[in-house]
């Protein structure tokens, strides 16, 4: 009931002092709007950046030629002068190496326009240029019609197989499957489409094709690097698997010995580390910020606390005279000065979480509700609130209570 009482005794003079309250308020929200909203819109990308990355397979690793993620020109000089994955390098790996389940191999070329009679696709459409492995690999379902046969890779028939995006632009009104379509002007006949994935980060994982890499490289050329999906047996296995990849990439590209390797190892464990390394200083900066509001807010809410003191000594004396102890007083005053931080802070927690999600959909991404965050939020209000109000508190307890009723 004392505590019930001093709440309510602290958002009457809240009310009363409106201009002087929401002041006050205004640090400690601005304190945790800032933190609040950063950590929900960086744990929104995070999120989706961690559903990238765990699309290669917790079983599953990449051999590039580039890393994942280049930072800096110190990383982009190091790495300039490698040479091209060739697809027989990709290939040859695939036949030397006896761990991996499958090896996937896949060169692509983004930016292509499709055409079926006088339907065209947007010119953003991804072609890839794949093997037989690289469906186990990145687990890749057909949802209609077939997959690319034995026979389509040995003889590099025209054949594709299309993502839902362009099944549902091009043929809205006729089955897909043995439709010819135009990819640069070379005639391809569905053989399937992929069952639908949906969209990461606000991109669509469904607007590409896939053909025979033989076909590929006849379009296309041989010029651009390809990319390796391992699967490996386990998890168990995934280091031992990546032993053996190593060792044998480096004899395929007649790496020289104690030479660094002239490719990229890439799991999705070290993506989503490198990326939790990004966004360290955005939270590290967003935690200063909020320090430096929360002290301006803790200072605030103790002066306030002393004004109030002052302002109610005579009635505090009076409590003091019939029979208020100094524990109840002091109760009373910290209960005061955490209640107004806890309605600052949860005003700052509303518009941080409102925030940081509105930047989540402007980025095509998924909302999220901080729950580690708001927790963290709310101990910090009260931190401050106990912090800067003991003071006043104190002071008010150990206030005599004959001087206390003589005070105008």
């Amino acid at each position: 009931m004392q505590i019930f009482e001093s709440i309510k005794l602290a958002l009457s003079s809240i009310i009363a002092n409106k201009l002087r309250s929401s002041l006050t308020l205004l640090g400690i929200t601005v304190g945790l709007f800032s933190i609040i909203i950063v950590m929900t819109a960086i744990g929104a990308i995070q999120q989706s950046f961690e559903d990238i990355f765990n699309s290669i397979g917790s079983n599953n690793f990449i051999v590039s030629k580039w890393p994942a993620l280049q930072l800096g020109p110190h990383d982009r000089g190091r790495n300039h002068n490698r040479k091209n994955i060739t697809v027989k390098e990709a290939e040859k790996l695939r036949e030397i190496t006896t761990l991996p389940v499958a090896v996937g191999v896949s060169v692509s070329r983004g930016g292509r326009t499709l055409k079926y009679n006088n339907i065209k696709t947007n010119p953003n459409v991804g072609i890839a240029g794949v093997n037989q492995d690289l469906f186990i690999a990145r687990d890749l379902k057909i949802g209609e019609g077939r997959n690319l046969s034995k026979a389509d890779y040995d003889y590099s028939r025209p054949t594709v197989v299309i993502g839902t995006d362009i099944a549902e632009k091009l043929f809205k009104n006729v089955s897909p499957i043995g439709q010819e379509l135009k990819i640069d002007n070379f005639n391809f006949e569905v053989a399937g489409v992929f069952e639908k994935r949906g969209s990461i980060f606000g991109q669509s994982q469904d607007n590409f094709v896939a053909i025979p890499l033989g076909t590929f490289e006849k379009i296309f050329g041989t010029e651009r690097s390809a990319s390796i999906i391992v699967m490996c047996k386990n998890k168990e296995l995934i280091d031992k698997t990546m032993d053996e990849v190593i060792g044998a990439m480096r004899k395929i590209r007649k790496v020289p010995s104690g030479a660094e390797n002239d490719f990229e190892i890439v799991t999705n464990e070290q993506l989503i580390q490198q990326f939790n390394d990004l966004t360290k200083y955005f939270k590290l900066g967003a935690a200063v910020i909020a320090f430096i509001a929360l002290l301006a807010a803790g200072i605030g809410i103790m002066n306030i606390m002393l004004v109030s003191v002052t302002e109610r000594t005579r009635e505090i004396g009076i409590r003091k005279a019939i029979g208020a102890k100094k524990k109840t007083i002091l109760t009373q005053f910290v209960v005061e000065a955490i209640s107004l931080s806890w309605l600052g802070g949860l005003i700052g927690i509303f518009l941080g979480v409102l925030g940081g999600n509105l930047v989540a959909l402007q980025l095509g991404v998924a909302i999220v509700l901080p729950i580690e965050w708001i927790i963290i939020g709310l101990l910090l209000t009260t931190f401050v609130g106990v912090v800067f109000g003991v003071y006043p508190a104190v002071k008010a307890s150990n206030l005599d209570p004959i001087e206390a009723l003589r005070y105008e």
